[in-house]
């Protein structure tokens, strides 16, 4: 179980009352008279995400109310409990009525404690909760790892989380489940047949490598996770500009994705045969570099025309991706901080989603929206890959026009998947640009928990 969790039933926890503008009133006129005195001098007023400590006739805190929103579901803020530890002192707490999804508000109530704290101590201690009743504890606690070992990834710099950084976490994570981890490194992604990952990695000194973790049993159905792992992007020749570059640290936040969510899969024992691809790379400057106007070949045996060595995620990513449907799982599921028109379209807090399976997209918009990780479905609208055409090649893995940017990179990857039953692909930020409840400024794991909820709708 989590650190920050203690078991149901355990005594002594200060109780917390979750309170709106309609039941206030009566559980104010519950406490005693200085309580209710006390309340009035402070002036509390039942507002969202706000929290008072109630103290008993000797100062020590005998309750906390903490305001939340009204039953409307399409207002409510799904995290809002992340709010309430940093409003209150460290010691042990329990809810004391239903804060309206008591398993979403123990994760936020963890998730919101989180701190990066590799290179500087987190200085708060923590506040502990006892599981709310009716809530799995373990359930939380994996979704919480998950979010933390997303966020660490994240927040490494460069200089911490090269392409061999990445994959030892990967290893690490297959060694605490028992799965298996291979790669194919370097000279030898050419040798077998991945030279996306090659050409784009090739600038670096840091080696570019495909890592491949396989668990669970073969005769369950198979789900694959792919991950886009540019441990940093300069944008290549096509370099971006320093204010670009200053977050190019979290584009690997799709592997982060990935890689939580298949801890969430692994740690739940789901009954499927996992599979977790990671293309990790540093997309570099170099005399080796990939140049605006190479022609490459991919493991598909499509060629694509650079058109932008900006764009180097889906090249990575369309080896994994053609690797991955050879062996046409059930489900195909790629995590990718892909582009700056997603961003524009539904801003940080919402990625989009395409697949062809509307089952699948409603699924998951509906398990967002509930479990607190919210995704938007975007069209593969297929008229705007002609923008992909190439005077030389297949394809070219830009196009001119500018439009759509987002819609047009799915499409690009779209050429890659055939025999997979589903796919899925999420364009996501991977990053909170300013402190939410339950989500504290820095990298954040996006649409992994929701597409969870779908696997462990189906397959748990």
């Amino acid at each position: 179980m989590h650190p920050l969790l203690r078991p149901a039933g355990t005594t002594g926890a200060t109780p917390i009352t979750f309170v709106t503008a309609k039941t206030y009133p009566e559980v104010k006129a519950k406490l005693k008279g200085p309580q209710q005195a006390y309340l009035d001098a402070v002036g509390f007023e039942p507002k969202p995400g706000r929290a008072v400590a109630v103290p008993d006739a000797k100062g020590a805190i005998a309750a906390v109310l903490f305001g939340i929103e009204a039953e409307d579901a399409a207002h409510r803020d799904p995290l809002l409990a992340g709010k309430l530890p940093g409003q209150i002192p460290p010691g042990l707490y329990r809810f004391a009525n239903d804060p309206g999804d008591g398993e979403r508000a123990a994760l936020a109530w963890i998730i919101g404690q989180y701190r990066f704290s590799r290179y500087k101590a987190a200085a708060a201690k923590p506040a502990l909760l006892v599981v709310p009743d009716g809530v799995d504890g373990e359930t939380v606690s994996q979704a919480a790892e998950a979010t933390a070992l997303a966020r660490d990834l994240i927040n490494t710099p460069a200089n911490d989380l090269g392409p061999a950084e990445l994959e030892a976490a990967i290893r690490d994570l297959g060694k605490r489940h028992r799965a298996k981890v291979t790669s194919v490194v370097g000279e030898a992604l050419l040798k077998q047949n991945f030279p996306m990952i090659h050409a784009v990695g090739a600038a670096s000194p840091r080696e570019p490598r495909l890592v491949d973790l396989v668990w669970g049993n073969e005769k369950h159905p198979k789900v694959t996770l792919v991950g886009k792992g540019v441990c940093f992007d300069t944008g290549g020749l096509d370099l971006k500009p320093s204010s670009a570059m200053l977050l190019m640290k979290k584009d690997m936040g799709g592997a982060a994705a990935a890689i939580g969510l298949a801890h969430m899969v692994m740690a739940a024992k789901l009954p499927v045969r996992l599979r977790l691809l990671v293309p990790a790379v540093e997309n570099a400057v170099s005399g080796a570099a990939f140049r605006p106007g190479d022609v490459f070949p991919t493991r598909k045996g499509l060629s694509v025309e650079i058109g932008n060595t900006d764009a180097e995620g889906r090249l990575v990513l369309c080896d994994a991706l053609a690797l991955a449907d050879e062996e046409a799982p059930v489900l195909l599921a790629d995590f990718a901080t892909l582009t700056g028109a997603a961003r524009v379209a539904l801003g940080p807090d919402l990625p989009p989603v395409y697949t062809h399976d509307d089952a699948l997209a409603a699924e998951l918009t509906a398990a967002g929206l509930a479990v607190g990780d919210p995704v938007w479905r975007l069209p593969l609208w297929m008229p705007y890959a002609g923008g992909l055409d190439s005077k030389i090649a297949d394809l070219n893995n830009v196009t001119t026009g500018g439009f759509a940017g987002s819609i047009t990179a799915a499409l690009y990857l779209d050429r890659f998947v055939e025999k997979a039953q589903s796919w899925l692909h999420a364009d996501v930020y991977g990053w909170t640009p300013a402190e939410k409840p339950g989500r504290p400024a820095g990298g954040e794991m996006q649409a992994a928990r929701a597409l969870f909820a779908v696997l462990q709708a189906r397959f748990g």
